[in-house]
């Protein structure tokens, strides 16, 4: 296999691994707040929307450490051990704990912070300056493929059923168990690139015990740097510009991840198909999420418009979204008990448009996450873990508020906060994208360090 071959192949298998861990994750976060409102043991008293509240502020925190763990144990090593925490999380649910619940989101969002930063670097050490719009799409593609299968599951074996029996739960978080599992042993396919050898390698002609001894010098060493590498990358001006737009993805992640499916399930006007309409909202979610990351894979081949059209068409489908959502779902579906909200917006609750609508949140959102790491990947393709670390560092802290505040704030407000800081994340992209070139060009102080 060419070394090409051998690097799409790594897109490839770093895509499929993921579809399968996060099928059962993004099942899971979809539907945990509505399965937690129908346990009948009064013993638990656990909010989904905390869960994802912790896992987040946890995930935000972990990103300060996580380059220097990726640094030491390597990429492919980081995820397969994240992967199994991934995998406890999802068990949780099975026979849920209050106890157990909390301390597996601590957990996982430590694992978070080690898989995504991980991922990032195995993106880019398989992607060159030609490839990463490609690789980016084809990984964000199958990524979000995920949305799909899980949901379509809970959208045929929920439908018509106002309650979640505690057999219905068992038998959904059991399977999405073991699917998270196969994903996670699904890493130990990916190759390694044939230019990227490590120090352990290149010295393996050496004495033994040298090279055990400068083995764990360099490994201390490249765990010391990385870690001082991610704070000084942050106040960079690209970086505090992207925060913004990083910001954005971490509040509509939140929204249409765990607070628009809880809305859907709410309304009763839906009827009976309300439980089921949450798993047909992650499916459109999902086809929206894979439209946009295969066809902006295909459209980065072409470098002639950049990615300023991308993030453009992503805030103005975001924008017609909320737009419609307001109008739909009335505003006390966030936070509404287990009896769900009777009430209406200023339109009789439309089933189609809410489904539509979450299409629309799908595709936007594959808009700024396939640029955002095309261009962190374009921008730090010589050491792209502190880059990515930063990334998920801003994005799981916004998202951590914004699951926070979803436990009391009316969907109007939820909205008009992810109208303002699109806005603004569209412009602070728009500055880096038209400065990019310039800055590859000239080399920035953050590679000299």
């Amino acid at each position: 296999m060419s070394p090409k071959s051998k690097k799409l192949f790594n897109i490839i298998m770093l895509g499929v691994a993921f579809m399968f861990m996060f099928t059962a994750f993004q099942t899971c976060g979809n539907v945990a707040q509505t399965v937690i409102t129908n346990l009948n043991n009064t013993n638990f008293h656990g909010s989904g929307y905390t869960s994802m509240a912790i896992i987040y502020g946890v995930f935000s925190a972990s990103n300060l450490i996580s380059p220097s763990v990726v640094a030491v144990v390597g990429p492919q090593l980081s995820m397969f051990v994240s992967g199994l925490f991934y995998s406890i999380y999802i068990a949780v649910f099975i026979q849920p704990f209050t106890w157990s619940f909390y301390t597996a989101s601590v957990f996982i969002g430590i694992a978070a912070a080690v898989i995504w930063t991980a991922q990032g670097n195995c993106l880019t050490i398989n992607s060159d300056e030609n490839t990463i719009g490609r690789n980016s799409g084809i990984f964000w593609a199958l990524l979000q493929s995920s949305l799909f299968f899980g949901n379509l599951y809970i959208y045929f074996a929920w439908r018509g059923k106002t309650h979640i029996s505690e057999s219905d739960r068992r038998t959904v978080f059991i399977a999405l168990t073991v699917l998270s599992l196969v994903g996670t042993f699904l890493f130990f396919l990916i190759r390694k690139p044939e230019e990227s050898n490590t120090l352990e390698e290149e010295v393996s002609s050496t004495d033994e015990s040298i090279v055990d001894n400068a083995s764990v010098q360099s490994k201390a060493t490249r765990a010391v740097d990385a870690f001082k590498r991610s704070i000084k990358l942050y106040f960079t001006k690209e970086i505090l510009l992207l925060s913004v737009t990083t910001a954005y993805t971490g509040l509509e992640l939140t929204f249409f991840s765990g607070v628009y499916g809880t809305c859907i399930g709410a309304v009763n006007r839906f009827g009976t198909e309300e439980k089921s309409l949450i798993g047909l909202s992650g499916i459109f979610i999902g086809i929206g999420e894979i439209l946009g990351g295969g066809f902006f894979g295909l459209v980065n081949k072409d470098n002639r418009f950049g990615r300023n059209p991308v993030v453009m068409l992503g805030i103005v489908v975001h924008f017609v979204a909320f737009y419609l959502i307001f109008y739909n779902i009335p505003n006390d579906a966030p936070i509404a008990s287990f009896e769900g909200t009777d009430n209406s917006a200023y339109i009789n609750p439309s089933k189609e448009l809410a489904i539509f609508c979450s299409f629309l949140l799908g595709l936007g959102d594959s808009c700024f996450n396939t640029q955002l790491l095309s261009i962190l990947g374009f921008l730090y393709s010589e050491d792209s873990a502190p880059a990515f670390a930063v990334f998920k560092f801003v994005q799981s802290i916004c998202a951590a508020v914004a699951f926070y505040y979803s436990n009391y704030l009316l969907l109007q407000w939820q909205l008009l906060i992810m109208a303002v800081v699109g806005f603004f994340g569209t412009i602070s992209f728009f500055t880096v994208e038209w400065e990019a070139a310039a800055f590859v060009a000239r080399g920035s102080d953050y590679r000299s360090i």
